[in-house]
């Protein structure tokens, strides 16, 4: 396994993926505040994503369906930059456009208008995209707010019926842009391609299954003004974070890690050792207590402390960099006796909260056990969605139902940075700040153990000095890439993905994509 074999996505380090509120206000503030001519920005989103159809899908007649906003207009200039090239071109107009339209520059683009279904309609929509091979979305774009109307609804779904490849701009139609919802029907797109950044919305599901491969594209909007929006962890981005140990260094100086274990799941303390020495740990001091003892023997590099020795447990906690518990641990009272005394002798030191640590906590005794927030030093928790669900004294689909807003509540509530597992996983911060995952195939890791060896890089990274919300985002690249490049799909485990972190935390730069297009910030294929 070589840094160059390793699989997407790709991604640049300063990659956003703002709502669609953020994108709107920040397109306005670039051309009332600062000057950027609007037309400059739409004939550099249109040819941008005439170049990403002519790559993608490089033969037969496109149509695009076209609204009457921006994202029409992004939609007509990419028809004449098609049209310009050779390639066979129409435009099916869905709502009010001039005509003829400005935006062609005299170039007679075959067009032909929608204005509603039924009896007397001007046209069927089917009968419309007959022939086309390509189909461009340029619809509705981001600004859409609840369910589209009834002649878009009846665009849309032609759309989704034909046999046309399918490449939406920015948002599929139909799709939120900031939550990801899907109120009514929506475009499916084999393709989106994203002006600026990825839209927030297009990340979440049930949105992402609409916007198949993702590709954002630069179009000249101005630098800055972005710091306060959600961030991917991209591999550019990570590239950058990862920490480096320097040459003359020992053990001690590059991060202990006390890990806090039980008995109930031996493998899951082991598992957690191993990877946190794999992403860098000098030092793994494993806590636990009964068989895991003898089990600690497959992760020879490790020193075995014993638990159920109080101040043996607390001395390895205050001899450490920082201390990861949950794995394996248990929920009886021995369990939540090795809780108590390791939160409570971590004082400053990070910490990451797993497993049935959370369990522990969920029953109410969160303000008496230590687990203090970033504050402190920072406490990290880890739950998936029915941990969250009982953390948060509600049910699961209520925490799946907002998934950004109830981590971000979380994290803001009880102080503690919240990795929110699932798909996509979420790393939010007490201060509002946000990471989402963009993994190809998060499928992957349903598998048991993997939240153990998640817990161990997590620790790792705390152990090494990276701060508790660049380490969460740091934890979900390294260990969501290496199961990536394994490559055995559903028979991937726990073990596979330790094994193949060395190749990941060796690899720099932003990934590897196939389109040859420096202007490509971020490209995302379809998950699965």
């Amino acid at each position: 396994m070589t840094p160059d074999s390793l699989t997407g996505p790709f991604g640049k380090p300063g990659t956003r993926a703002p709502t669609a509120e953020q994108a709107a206000r920040f397109d306005h503030s670039a051309i009332v505040q600062r000057g950027v001519p609007e037309p400059a920005l739409m004939e550099n989103a249109g040819r941008q994503a005439a170049l990403i159809v002519e790559h993608l899908f490089p033969k037969g007649r496109v149509v695009a369906v076209v609204g009457s906003g921006n994202n029409g207009g992004d939609a007509l200039v990419c028809l004449r930059a098609l049209a310009a090239w050779g390639r066979s071109v129409a435009a099916i107009i869905v709502g009010k456009r001039p005509d003829p339209d400005p935006v062609l520059h005299d170039w007679d683009i075959p067009r032909s208008e929608f204005h509603r279904p039924g009896p007397g309609a001007t046209g069927d929509p089917a009968r419309m995209l007959a022939g086309a091979e390509v189909v461009v979305d340029g619809l509705l774009g981001t600004g859409i707010r609840g369910a589209p109307r009834t002649k878009h609804a009846a665009m849309i779904r032609a759309v989704n019926e034909g046999r046309g490849a399918v490449v939406s701009l920015d948002t599929p139609s139909g799709v939120d842009g900031t939550t990801g919802r899907v109120p009514g029907v929506a475009v499916r797109a084999d393709a989106t391609v994203a002006f600026g950044w990825p839209k927030l919305g297009t990340l979440l599901y049930p949105g992402r299954e609409r916007s198949g491969r993702i590709v954002a594209v630069e179009i000249g909007f101005p630098p800055g003004g972005t710091a306060n929006w959600p961030r991917l962890i991209t591999p550019g981005w990570a590239s950058r974070v990862l920490p480096r140990r320097p040459a003359a260094t020992h053990k001690n100086e590059v991060g202990a890690l006390a890990i806090v274990a039980g008995s109930a799941m031996p493998g899951a303390a082991v598992l957690a050792a191993r990877c946190a020495f794999r992403c860098g740990a000098g030092l793994v001091r494993v806590c636990a207590s009964g068989p895991v003892g003898e089990v600690i023997a497959e992760v020879p590099e490790a020193v075995f402390v014993d638990a159920a020795d109080d101040r043996a447990l607390r001395e390895a906690v205050k001899r450490s960099d920082a201390v990861a518990i949950g794995p394996g641990l248990g929920t009886g009272g021995g369990a939540r006796r090795q809780l108590g005394i390791a939160l409570g002798a971590r004082e400053l030191r990070p910490a990451v909260i797993d497993a049935d640590a959370l369990t522990l906590l969920a029953d109410g005794s969160w303000g008496d056990s230590g687990a203090r927030g970033s504050g402190d030093g920072g406490i990290v928790v880890t739950p998936h969605p029915g941990e969250m669900a009982r953390l948060m004294a509600c049910t699961v689909a209520e925490v799946q139902n907002d998934r950004v807003a109830n981590a971000r509540r979380f994290a803001a509530t009880r102080g503690a940075v919240t990795l929110l597992k699932g798909v996509p996983a979420l790393v939010a911060e007490p201060g509002g700040g946000l990471m989402v995952s963009v993994q190809e195939n998060p499928s992957e890791l349903a598998v048991a153990g993997m939240g153990d060896v998640l817990t161990g890089a997590l620790g790792s990274f705390l152990a090494q000095g990276i701060d508790p919300f660049r380490a969460g985002g740091l934890a979900l690249h390294v260990t969501g890439r290496a199961a990536s490049h394994a490559r055995l799909g559903a028979a991937l485990t726990p073990s596979d993905v330790v094994e193949a972190i060395p190749a990941v935390l060796a690899a720099r730069g932003s990934g590897a994509t196939d389109l040859p297009f420096p202007f490509v910030t971020f490209d995302q294929r379809r998950p699965g």
